[in-house]
């Protein structure tokens, strides 16, 4: 048998098994699909919707050639980096995460990276966060919380933003939110209905819409004998619920039921009225908003407004989609999210007073 030299071609050796395949391109799947490059494009881009044999075969033709897009070559041609910014006021609510959550479903379907920045209530630096973060993405969602200075340099970077929770005053806006008064207003029939006559509210007053949900309360019992009496809280948390639950709860005259601006201060409420000898509801009836998970398993479970937090943040990304790829000629406003009463143990009938 010939020796081959190192020139001789040896067409009969077998390939090497880590020689490194030449990665397919988005030519070679329209190519095995039998489109065109433009049609392969906008299936993967989620542009355009073809008929169902025309998505099967460029489906099968990117399984089969192991075809995936480079983000940061697409980033050049297109101008957007695939990413999407989400800002929370406190990524330890339950509220916040379930926000993210529902915004996490339509940005996965339309292939965007989620990039969220927690700014902890306002003790992180919040409009540096904000313009660090916006350099990295093509639009935002962010709470109509946010400082003025903030929202006015939202308003001037030219970043598509939608706002969830409600919009800001006097700005013509896209956000997503539930109609704060009307759900308090819900809330406070409940208590009204159950007998309850004197009222307090634990507000927050570094919300935008904590007045809102004042008012709600105040709405749902005019024209009865009820007193209304307002406190307020440093922060939304079961810290600050703890805090002033004495200073609610023990005065000369008490209310019998309370009202928290969410339900973070309202299980904080609730913990250390049963801490201090107290009975819910026997004793006062305590609730909040959001409908956090938490809540229904405490005992007695807490009675909460459902604010839609996980919808939200689905609706608030579809608008965002849409507004990034300019699809459609959104026109500003504020899209309702419907909210409800979930009633649970920590509310009941008011208790005859005996003298």
């Amino acid at each position: 048998m010939k020796t081959p030299s190192p020139e001789d071609p040896i067409s009969s050796a077998p390939a090497d098994p880590h020689a490194r395949r030449r990665a397919a391109t988005i030519r070679d799947v329209a190519q095995a699909a039998g489109v065109s490059t433009a049609t392969v494009s906008k299936f993967l881009n989620g542009g355009q919707r073809f008929t169902r044999e025309v998505e099967e075969r460029v489906a099968q033709a990117v399984r089969e050639l192991g075809y995936s897009s480079n983000p940061m070559a697409r980033g050049m041609i297109t101008g957007r980096t695939g990413n999407i910014g989400i800002v929370v006021l406190d990524v330890r609510n339950p509220h916040f995460t379930s926000l993210i959550r529902g915004a996490s479903r339509p940005a996965a379907e339309a292939g965007l990276n989620l990039l969220f920045a927690d700014i902890a209530e306002g003790l992180a630096p919040e409009l540096p966060t904000l313009q660090a973060l916006s350099r990295r993405v093509d639009g935002l969602i962010v709470s109509a919380r946010l400082s003025d200075a903030s929202l006015d340099w939202l308003t001037a970077c030219g970043v598509p933003v939608v706002f969830y929770g409600g919009p800001p005053s006097a700005r013509a806006c896209f956000s997503v939110g539930i109609d704060n008064r009307a759900a308090a207003a819900m809330l406070g029939r409940h208590l009204r209905e159950l007998g309850h006559r004197h009222v307090g509210y634990v507000g927050f007053g570094g919300a935008r819409w904590s007045g809102d949900r004042w008012l709600g309360l105040c709405q749902a019992f005019e024209g009865s004998t009820a007193r209304l009496s307002r406190h307020d809280v440093q922060a939304a948390t079961a810290d600050e619920g703890e805090r002033v639950a004495s200073e609610v709860l023990l005065r000369d005259d008490p209310p019998d039921a309370v009202v928290a601006y969410n339900d973070l201060i309202a299980l904080g409420l609730l913990g250390q009225a049963q801490a201090l000898g107290l009975s819910v509801p026997a004793d006062v009836s305590i609730a909040g908003f959001d409908n956090i998970v938490y809540g229904g398993y405490m005992r007695p479970g807490l009675t909460t407004v459902d604010t839609g937090s996980e919808l939200t943040g689905e609706v608030a990304m579809r608008q965002l989609i849409e507004r990034v790829r300019g699809e459609t000629a959104l026109q500003p406003g504020h899209e309702v999210i419907a909210a409800r009463v979930v009633a649970r143990g920590s509310t009941a009938a008011r208790r005859p007073v005996v003298r």
